[in-house]
């Protein structure tokens, strides 16, 4: 059976800019991120520095544009001063939040100079479980202050003359969570959140800080714990964080495949949110959204099923953990939540996908093998590389999908983004049994027409994944008509696909 869908689009509506922060990335010292991710000195494509190039370029392929470092919960225990300094000097510690073994062999210096070469602008994180407000500036001193103080000339006696200049900072991570290393309540963290934030403006006045918001939408204290933390810090921060995972559960893929509807209630929440304690305190200062963790990660069966010794027994370094094997289902998902993430850029200011290479990665690796793109690497590298301008939202009519969570939802969610002549549109169809005939309406005619589309190939299963030796999951050309104008574009979409189109409108 085929359904049809019509979408109309109107280039010249305005809309909200594209932040270019919004397809950044996360890299925490956990499992094999850092340690035979990243960073693997014996590998045969490793540089001076220990740094594996196959992955740097598969990072500079996806078009990341930022990285949140190093954590995550790891940060909560971590000591910023073990990662510097020469490296056989450099203590090893135990990590208690992946219960692992840190060998601090790559830190601050050696993360900043891999992150340049890469392309990416550093979020850095800051200790506020174990560690406080003094901390925090010890480290933006050593980070950012040119010369002349003990931090500073430390950071020059180790080999960097010149600043930092790290420009984004996280005011802890996950505090609420009673996993976490030092977790808190609202009121504590927001204290303590608003006593760091006010010490690190002393110092360097020009840097924007992230509250930590809540773990997920389901936190039984979402709301109460945003507006408290809100109310301590709003007029000093500049952003409020949001994690947001998703999973398929047993028997309803058709939910799982409308996570971005989940999402774009979750964002509107924490907008709402803002908006009120911003009129309730009197703050003028603009207080974006940071979704600084993002995903698509099982995390039940690994909770359940696939949690690994290393929590009941030894400490070894960079252990296996949450390497999911991503399918065409988990690509479409990534997908959709790339939809809303634009669609709610007047409001969100930065996204990072969590994580970059081995842990829920797009990205897996082999210690001395292959380096090699996960499904989800598609979606999120075709939307990274053509996404400017400002965004518009299209009028969809489209036939729905019935969800145990959301109820009735689109089959087919989409949205564009316009950059002067150039227009691209971003579309993801959720039916997993009907093909849909698409009919887009442009207002303008497209005189060069590109598309792509992401979904089973030769009709096979939905659970294929992308393996080191092989890569059956690759985007194909979408056949796209016009008609004479070149205004009116039709095309069909499979059952559970993402498409990507590029469209130029000048002769």
């Amino acid at each position: 059976m085929t359904s049809s869908t019509r979408i109309v689009l109107d280039p010249a509506a305005p809309g909200a800019a594209v932040p270019p922060r919004l397809f950044g990335t996360f890299v925490e010292h956990m499992g094999r991120c850092v340690y035979d991710g990243i960073h693997e000195p014996g590998h045969p494509t490793a540089d001076t520095a220990g740094f594996r190039r196959d992955v740097l370029e598969l990072v500079r392929e996806l078009g990341a544009t930022v990285v949140r470092y190093p954590g995550g919960n790891f940060v909560s225990g971590y000591r910023w001063e073990d990662g510097v300094g020469p490296s056989d000097e450099r203590p090893v510690r135990l990590d208690a939040a992946w219960h692992s073994t840190e060998t601090n062999q790559v830190g601050l210096h050696e993360f900043a100079d891999w992150a340049e070469q890469a392309g990416l602008e550093l979020m850095q994180a800051v200790n506020l479980g174990t560690r406080g407000a003094a901390e925090a500036a010890d480290l933006l001193e050593y980070t950012n202050h040119p010369a002349g103080t003990a931090l500073s000339d430390r950071r020059r006696r180790n080999g960097r003359d010149e600043p930092f200049g790290v420009r984004l900072w996280c005011l802890g991570n996950e505090m609420d969570g009673p996993w976490q290393i030092g977790h808190k309540t609202a009121d504590e963290y927001g204290r303590l959140a608003a006593e760091t934030a006010r010490l690190m403006r002393f110092i360097d006045p020009d840097i924007e800080l992230v509250a930590a918001g809540s773990s997920n939408h389901e936190m039984p204290t979402f709301d109460a714990w945003e507006r408290t933390v809100l109310r301590h810090t709003a007029g000093l921060v500049d952003h409020i964080s949001v994690h947001a995972y998703y999973e398929e559960a047993p028997g309803d893929p058709e939910s799982f495949l409308a996570s971005g509807v989940g999402l774009d209630r979750y964002l509107g929440d924490v907008a709402r949110i803002i908006d009120e304690v911003r009129a309730e305190e009197g703050i003028e200062k603009p207080i974006g959204i940071s979704v600084d963790e993002w995903n698509v990660w099982n995390q039940t069966r690994w909770n359940e099923v696939d949690k690994p010794d290393v929590f009941t027994g030894d400490w070894p370094v960079a252990p296996r953990l949450i390497e999911d094997d991503y399918t065409v289902t988990d690509a479409v998902v990534v997908g959709s939540l790339l939809i809303t993430l634009l669609r709610r850029a007047d409001r969100v200011t930065m996204a990072n996908l969590a994580q970059l290479v081995n842990v829920i990665a797009p990205i897996r690796t082999e210690p001395g093998g292959a380096a090699w793109r996960q499904t989800t690497f598609f979606p999120f590298q075709l939307t990274a590389t053509a996404a400017a301008g400002h965004v518009v939202i299209p009028e969809i009519a489209a036939a729905s999908v019935d969800t145990d969570r959301y109820g009735a939802v689109d089959a087919v969610d989409a949205v564009a983004t316009v950059d002067g002549d150039d227009i691209a549109v971003f579309l993801a169809h959720r039916s997993l049994t009907e093909a849909t005939e698409v009919e887009l309406r442009l207002g303008v005619a497209a005189h060069e027409v590109e598309g792509v589309v992401l979904t089973t190939p030769d009709g096979g299963d939905r659970d294929t994944v992308n393996a080191a030796a092989s890569q059956p999951v690759a985007p194909v050309p979408l056949r796209v008509e016009t008609d004479d104008d070149g205004s009116v574009l039709r095309f069909t979409l499979p059952p559970l696909s993402w498409a990507r189109l590029r469209l130029g409108t000048a002769r």
